[in-house]
């Protein structure tokens, strides 16, 4: 079991603050006790108002360019860094004392603010973690931005970025599962960026004034302006997502769930978080439930199989594999129940279409298919095979599925004969039904 977390002892960092320019100094301070949640306290102010870090202390008109909290008149800027940084280590509790109106920048990322808190050391309360999960989708969209949620038993998220700029039109990342590792490997050094062009307009509205190429990328027609070279290619999405991480800790407690972003920034981000807790339930740390070796989780009438597990058992890849998960119950070993969460990303988005995306009635299909193919050759006796479309019938096409739906594809045997078969598929999203088709096969060795 999991229990809440703050630090061992006080620690401190300073630097320029990205958008006011002011010199300042953070300090990090072990919290009291547990639930105590994380807490800004200004200390150049006469009265040391404590501001706690949570979405309803949020000034979502200021969020344009970082996550602003306020109370009783007093402001904390550009908190996001930090928040992410805590997020990512498992810091539940944590007194933050900045001696102006906003934490320095330091490289531009959130790497230097993870590494003082780490040299804090860790100290547990003997309480449970808390996190918000969630048991349907929920769904945020603004303008250009699109942010949904997912039922996970962890955090994942899969983020996409755009402009209109010829040097950075696309970028995509996924993240199957947040760790503190991967999270100070992978995203914590990608650094906050702009555009050249804004530089002029965001100064002159008092942004920007402490940013210069040590912390910041600025990203020209032709390429990035600074001599330093990029850390990552694609490291303006891994900025994207670090962002994400820390406003999404507004929460105030940690999320468990599958997010799906498609231009995300602070102000939509604070927004979609609002919409996300209004379904959200608050849910103790437990035991952590036991593995096998294959990495399928045990449940209390069958196992789930996670993505890994299914590469195992099919040969379907990237962009063929039309299934998340496969639930296989033993109780009833002639059903299984598939997941597909249908991302905006998805390859045949590209031209299916274009203004009005669809996901087509035939890999819809496909994914009860596979759904049914994981079903049977993850039985110990149909290793080594592959299964192969004999014929379709009573397909039916009911409503469309589109970006940001979580299809559930049940799937039951109407006739096992050993190596051939048929199935009946239905597609589900929400609980309606969105196609249904029987399907024949045929099991034959790889070899």
């Amino acid at each position: 079991m999991a229990n809440q977390t703050t630090i061992s002892k006080e620690i401190s960092v300073d630097g320029v603050g990205l958008h006011t320019g002011n010199k300042n100094i953070v300090t990090f301070k072990p919290a009291p006790h547990a639930g105590y949640g994380i807490r800004f306290i200004r200390t150049d102010l006469q009265e040391k108002h404590e501001i706690e870090a949570i979405w309803s202390n949020a000034v979502v008109d200021l969020a344009i360019r970082g996550s602003v909290i306020e109370k009783n008149g007093v402001r904390v800027h550009t908190i996001e860094h930090i928040m992410s940084a805590c997020f990512a280590l498992g810091i539940d509790n944590l007194i933050i004392e900045v001696n102006n109106n906003e934490p320095p920048i330091l490289d531009g990322g959130s790497k230097i603010f993870a590494e003082t808190i780490l040299r804090g050391g860790m100290k547990e309360f003997n309480a449970p973690k808390e996190y918000y999960t969630i048991k349907e989708p929920v769904h945020f969209e603004s303008e250009k931005t699109k942010i949904s949620a997912y039922p996970s038993d962890h955090l994942e998220i899969e983020c996409t970025i755009g402009f209109d700029h010829p040097f950075l039109k696309f970028q995509q990342m996924t993240i199957k599962n947040l760790n503190k590792d991967d999270y100070l490997s992978c995203i914590a050094s990608a650094k906050t960026f702009c555009f050249d062009y804004e530089i002029e307009s965001l100064q002159k509205n008092g942004l920007a004034l402490g940013g210069s190429m040590d912390n910041a990328i600025v990203i020209g027609l032709d390429g990035i302006r600074n001599k330093e070279p990029l850390r990552y290619s694609d490291e303006f999405v891994r900025h994207k997502i670090l962002d994400l991480i820390g406003d999404l800790y507004l929460a105030s407690k940690p999320i468990k769930a599958r997010i799906v972003a498609d231009k995300p920034g602070h102000q939509n981000n604070i927004s979609f978080l609002k919409e996300f807790l209004k379904k959200a339930v608050i849910e103790k740390d437990k035991d952590v439930q036991e593995y096998s070796d294959n990495n399928t989780q045990q449940t209390g009438t069958g196992r789930i199989l996670n993505h890994e597990e299914i590469l195992k058992y099919i040969p379907h890849r990237h962009p063929f594999l039309m299934i998340d998960k496969v639930k296989i119950d033993t109780e009833i070993p002639k059903k299984a129940v598939g997941y597909k969460c249908v991302s905006g990303n998805e390859d045949f988005f590209q031209g299916h279409f274009p203004g009005a995306p669809i996901m087509p009635g035939v890999l819809i299909i496909e994914a009860m298919a596979q759904t049914s193919c994981v079903m049977f050759l993850s039985r110990p006796k149909m290793q080594g095979y592959l299964a192969y479309f004999m014929s379709i019938d009573k397909a039916k096409f009911r409503r469309p599925v589109k970006p940001g739906d979580m299809l559930e594809l049940h799937v039951e045997i109407v006739k096992d004969g050993g190596m051939r078969g048929k199935m009946e598929g239905k597609a589900y999203i929400n609980g309606n039904l969105m196609a249904e088709a029987e399907f024949a096969f045929i099991l034959v060795g790889r070899q």
